[in-house]
């Protein structure tokens, strides 16, 4: 599958996901390693009362 974004695109997105605590970065070896946090809760003030677990449940 082809996205069409750069790589420095998706560092971007991957620190800003980090930063607001939806991944969790760790290191193995010389890679970095990207989890999921599914306790982060979601933003917008409608769902904020929800996980991005629950939301990656209701999607699968």
């Amino acid at each position: 599958m082809l996205i069409g974004i750069t790589e420095r695109s998706v560092q971007a997105i991957l620190t800003d996901l980090t930063d607001e605590n939806y991944l969790i970065k760790s290191k193995v070896g010389r890679r970095n390693v990207y989890e999921l946090n599914p306790e982060g809760r979601l933003r917008h003030p409608l769902e904020a009362s929800h996980t991005v677990g629950e939301l990656v449940e209701a999607l699968s």
